[in-house]
């Protein structure tokens, strides 16, 4: 057998979607290695704790190590091969190089200046974090230009929404609006009272099976709607801000400086109007579902009531869904339907850019 080609990693980022996604590199280096005679070493991995780092690949049994230390809530630092390190773009600045791949797999703002590093480097980048692409338009538009690039997690996890939109772009089919359940959390709650579950205890039970956020304001605020679909309208070009977004918030502006205990306490007083927006959908023979809506180069997010017999309206449960209105899918829409949350299912769309870079880089 020939010898593997390696493929050198820096992950930055070990919570729960860079832990399955290093489980996921592990359980597949046969498969990987058969099938395609690469080798995915992770010379480092960094976090707001530390840094370890190894030139020829940390070995599995180091990875193994650090995935439990970090499970039980170590500290890269402590690790016998770890040391702190609180720039993250120290550690891409030494061991980055024009054969590496840079994932991202944080929900921080602080990777951005560890990306322009990577992109000096002339490595590749796989975002899941969404906030690199969504701050100011004159810092994302040279990370979205940047044709090693790739962000399929950051809008649809393992579905592929940015592909999908990228190849419509691309061919120059007109089009009209992309229309999107963006969020598995809020797709469920709107299933959830619909089928006549209280909205509070539709919250506590996606928060107990792990749906949500620690805090269920970051998903019932639709601030995380408005950035993917912010991603995706910039991924057609429109040079849009957040600030230029309306995002219909699932709570008064007010309780957003409570505690989560007194936030969740007060959420029955929510349940009337969910009860009420409910019955006026079922009196129009329509659903209620939080949308994201791109159109005419504009965007908006919130609660809308869609036909029954729409996509959007047969949609139920955690499931995203995203129904493309183009040129030539304009009466019967273009429908990517499928799981878009987890950690799981996002670090293997994660793995999957990696792997179309390690093999295909200059790939749409």
């Amino acid at each position: 057998m020939s010898e593997l080609r390696s493929i050198p990693i820096i992950l930055l980022g070990l919570g729960g979607v860079g832990r399955a996604l290093v489980e996921q590199i592990l359980s597949r280096r046969a498969y990987h290695a058969r099938r395609y005679g690469i080798r995915l070493d992770i010379v480092a991995v960094c976090d707001s704790t530390g840094a370890a780092v190894a030139p020829q690949g940390l070995s599995d049994a180091d990875l193994q190590q650090a995935l439990a230390h970090k499970a039980a809530g170590g500290q890269l630092a402590d690790l016998p091969f770890g040391y702190y390190q609180s720039q993250v773009q120290h550690v891409v600045d030494l061991e980055a190089t024009a054969q590496t791949i840079v994932v991202d797999v944080t929900a921080s703002p602080a990777t951005y200046d560890a990306l322009r590093v990577a992109q000096e480097r002339g490595a590749s980048i796989v975002l899941a974090n969404k906030l690199p692409l969504t701050g100011p338009i004159e810092q994302a538009r040279p990370l979205l230009r940047y044709p090693r690039l790739r962000y399929e997690t950051t809008v649809g996890a393992a579905v592929p929404v940015i592909t999908t939109t990228k190849r419509l772009a691309a061919g120059g089919e007109r089009i009209d609006r992309i229309q999107g359940v963006l969020s598995g959390t809020l797709g469920y709650l709107m299933t959830a009272v619909e089928q006549g579950v209280a909205f509070s205890k539709a919250v506590l039970q996606a928060k107990k099976m792990g749906y949500t956020e620690p805090d269920p304001r970051e998903d019932l605020s639709g601030r995380d709607v408005a950035r993917k679909a912010l991603i995706l309208a910039r991924t057609l070009g429109w040079d849009l801000e957040m600030s230029d977004i309306p995002v219909a918030s699932l709570f008064p502006e007010e309780w957003a400086s409570w505690s989560v205990e007194e936030f969740l306490s007060e959420l029955s007083a929510l349940d009337d109007d969910f009860y009420a927006w409910r019955d006026t959908a079922r009196a129009r023979h329509e659903a209620l579902r939080y949308i994201a809506d791109i159109r005419e180069g504009q965007v908006k997010v919130g609660l809308e009531f869609v036909p029954l017999d729409s996509p959007l309206g047969r949609l139920r449960g955690s499931d995203n869904l995203v129904a493309f209105y183009t040129e030539y899918y304009a009466e019967h829409p273009l429908v990517l339907q499928g799981r878009g949350a987890g950690v799981h299912a996002t670090a293997a769309g994660v793995l999957s850019d990696i792997l179309e870079l390690a093999l295909f880089p200059l790939v749409l």
